[in-house]
């Protein structure tokens, strides 16, 4: 059985897991970051005229007050599985997007020009959305709602999770991980756990710390989500 190492936080490792399992797989959980949330104490402007959301995480790790101040607003989500967190979480107009930060910047600059949003977000994250969206003359007001954390393992650590057999591939769903990752390969103690496997990462920002770092094969998803990601093992390497 192909032993796939899922190195995303919870709870979203153990429903990787669960998905490997029933396309017969092996998955091996190493987490390689954690989130927590933050203590918000932002008053929301007055003007917003609708939510974006990046992350599931985000909207997991909100309060309920706040939820509540903003569900009666238009809600921009990312994509399929941040949607889905969204309505969830009691959002009750919901737009699930393409799939990519800088694609739903697309999909709604256009309609948001001149007017206030509210993004929630992570304190760790890439600049990029909120500086196209202001380029295109939206007013953004970031919220962080959560943080994000290495996980610090030593080598036993390590081998002990991975039963000291070697992985044949590694989901990578961050940057933060993907470097991580690198840091743990690098230790000649966990070289032969990693040795033959290959990397599949969710964009070509996740794969970014692996470049010119390992000699194994690299490959991107299609598309920035986890259907995308966990298609790559289905294909010949």
């Amino acid at each position: 059985m192909v032993r796939i190492l899922v190195t995303r936080p919870e709870p979203g490792a153990s429903r990787t897991a669960r998905r490997l399992e029933a396309e017969g797989f092996q998955p091996v959980l190493l987490p390689l970051t954690e989130t927590s949330a933050l203590p918000v104490e932002a008053a929301i402007g007055a003007d917003a005229v609708a939510v974006t959301v990046t992350s599931a995480n985000a909207v997991r790790h909100t309060s309920k007050e706040m939820i509540a101040a903003l569900v009666s607003l238009p809600c921009h989500a990312v994509g399929k599985r941040t949607a889905e967190a969204c309505r969830a979480a009691g959002f009750l107009s919901v737009t699930e997007g393409p799939g990519d930060a800088e694609a739903l910047v697309d999909a709604i600059a256009g309609g948001l020009a001149g007017k206030a949003i509210v993004f929630l977000c992570g304190r760790v994250r890439f600049p990029v959305f909120e500086q196209r969206l202001a380029m295109a003359g939206v007013q953004v007001q970031a919220i962080e709602t959560y943080d994000t954390a290495g996980i610090d393992y030593d080598d036993a650590d390590v081998l002990a999770r991975l039963s000291n057999l070697p992985v044949e591939a590694a989901l990578l769903y961050s940057a933060k991980a993907s470097a991580a990752l690198v840091g743990l390969i690098a230790r000649p103690a966990l070289r032969h756990v990693f040795e033959n496997a290959e990397f599949l990462a969710l964009s070509g920002r996740v794969a970014e710390p692996l470049d010119g770092v390992v000699r194994q094969t690299i490959r991107i998803a299609s598309r920035p989500e986890e259907d995308a990601l966990l298609a790559l093992l289905s294909l010949p390497g």
